[in-house]
C-alpha cells in the first residue's frame, strides 16, 4: 500500500478537533475511567465539578496503522554476506519482539517514553463519572431549591408587548410632538367648518362672502393635509414598561455526611460511600450559591471531623448508628437554623448496627430529623 498511517484530519467548526478528540475518548476509555477512578478517589467532595488532568499509558494514544505480517509473506532483500548461509539457503524470520532495538518501552540501556498526559473538560469528566451511576430522583419540597427568578421594574423602553404599553408616558410624548410639530387642533377645524357651514347657508352671498368661502376651504385642505403627516400618535411615541429578570436569593443548604467506619467499611465501602456523597453534593451545588458540608463518622460514639479524617482515617470499632444522627441534631441546632438553611442528610452504612438501637434510629428520625430535613438519602453497601 501506498501509505500506512490514515490520520482522520477532516475540519471541525471553528477550528476545533472535535471529532478527533471524540474518537480519541473512545478509544482509550478504558484507560481514562480508570485514571478517572483513581482520580475521584483523591480529590474532594468541593472539587467534583472541576475537570481533571490525567495520565495515561503512551501506547493507547498511537494511531491505527496498517502492516505486514512479520509471521507470513514472502520479501526478497540483501544481507552482507556471512560463514552461515549460502546462497538458496532459506533463513527463518526472527521471532515478534526480538529486535534490539530501542522501542518506547523504558529499559536499562534505552529511552522510554513518558506517560501521555491531557484535561478532560468539566462535562467529559462527569460523563465518565456518572457512567456507571444514575442520579437519584430527588424529592423537591419547594421552589427555593432552584435559582429563581423574579421581573422587576427597569425603566422605560421603545419595545415590548402590548400589555406592558405606558400609556400616560406615550401619551405624554404624542402630546410634545404635535405642538411641536404644530399640528391643527379638533377645535380649530370644528370653528372653521361651522364658519363654512354658515357661508353655505346663505342663498346669495356676496363676492366677499364667496371670497372667505374659498379661503375657509383652502385652510381646511391645508389643515388635514397637516394632521395626516403628524398623527394623532406616532409610533416612535409608544414606550412600553420594561422588566428585566432579577435572581431571588435562596437560602444556603447544608449537606450533613454520616458514614458508618467499624471494621466492616473497608477501602471498596467506603469508596463507593464516598461516589454517593459526590452526587448528592453536585445536585446541591447546581441548586444553590451556597453549600456547606458536614461530616460525621461513627463507630460505636460519633464526632465530627474534616473529610481527609472522614474517608481515610484508619479508626474502628463497634456500630452504633444512633450516636450518628444525635450528633447531627446536636450540630444542625447549634450552627444551622431549620428556618434558615435547607437541610440534606447522606447516609452510608453496612446495615448493621447493635440490638436494640435500631428502634431508636426510627424515632430520631420519625421525630426529630425527618421533619426539618429537605432530602434524606441513605446507602446500604453490602459485600
Amino acid at each position: 500500500m501506498a501509505f500506512s498511517h490514515f490520520i482522520d484530519r477532516r475540519k471541525n467548526p471553528k477550528g476545533k478537533s472535535l471529532g478527533n478528540r471524540q474518537r480519541f475518548l473512545k478509544r482509550a476509555r478504558a484507560q481514562i475511567k480508570e485514571a478517572v477512578n483513581k482520580s475521584l478517589r483523591d480529590r474532594s467532595l468541593k472539587e467534583i465539578e472541576k475537570g481533571e488532568k490525567i495520565s495515561i499509558p503512551s501506547k493507547s494514544t498511537a494511531e491505527p496503522r496498517f502492516r505486514l505480517d512479520p509471521e507470513t509473506g514472502k520479501r526478497e532483500m540483501v544481507h552482507p554476506g556471512n560463514k552461515e548461509f549460502g546462497k538458496g539457503d532459506k533463513i527463518k524470520k526472527p521471532p515478534k519482539g526480538g529486535g534490539k532495538g530501542k522501542g518506547k518501552k523504558a529499559s536499562t540501556d534505552g529511552d522510554g517514553e513518558d506517560d501521555f498526559q491531557f484535561t478532560l473538560t468539566q462535562d467529559e469528566f462527569l460523563d465518565i463519572f456518572f457512567e456507571d451511576l444514575e442520579l437519584p430522583n430527588l424529592v423537591k419540597r419547594s421552589l427555593k431549591q432552584v435559582k429563581s427568578m423574579a421581573y422587576k421594574r427597569a425603566g422605560i423602553t421603545v419595545s415590548g408587548s402590548p400589555t406592558n404599553m405606558n400609556l400616560i408616558r406615550t401619551m405624554r410624548n404624542a402630546h410634545g410632538r404635535r405642538l411641536a410639530l404644530h399640528r391643527p387642533s379638533t377645535r380649530e377645524m370644528n370653528e372653521l367648518k361651522e364658519g363654512l357651514f354658515a357661508l353655505e347657508r346663505i342663498a346669495q352671498p356676496s363676492d366677499e362672502e364667496i371670497a372667505l368661502r374659498k379661503d375657509i376651504i383652502a385652510k381646511l385642505e391645508a389643515m388635514e393635509s397637516r394632521r395626516r403627516w403628524a398623527p394623532f400618535i406616532d409610533p416612535l411615541d409608544v414606550r412600553f414598561n420594561a422588566y428585566e429578570p432579577t435572581p431571588v436569593e435562596t437560602t444556603a443548604a447544608v449537606m450533613f455526611c454520616l458514614m458508618d467506619v467499624s471494621g466492616s467499611m473497608g477501602e471498596r465501602e467506603k469508596d463507593l460511600a464516598k461516589r454517593f456523597y459526590m452526587l448528592l453534593y453536585l445536585f446541591l451545588k447546581r441548586r444553590y450559591e451556597r453549600v456547606e458540608i458536614v461530616f460525621i463518622r461513627h463507630t460505636h460514639h460519633a464526632e465530627e471531623v474534616d473529610e481527609e479524617t472522614f474517608f481515610y482515617s484508619r479508626q474502628s470499632g463497634g456500630t452504633v448508628v444512633s450516636t450518628a444522627l444525635d450528633k447531627m441534631l446536636e450540630v444542625q441546632r447549634d450552627r444551622f437554623a431549620a428556618h434558615e438553611w435547607n437541610i440534606y442528610v447522606a447516609q452510608a452504612s453496612d446495615g448493621f448496627t447493635q440490638s436494640g438501637d435500631a428502634k431508636r434510629c426510627v424515632e430520631i428520625l420519625n421525630e426529630a430529623i425527618m421533619p426539618i430535613s429537605q432530602y434524606y438519602a441513605y446507602i446500604e453497601i453490602l459485600d
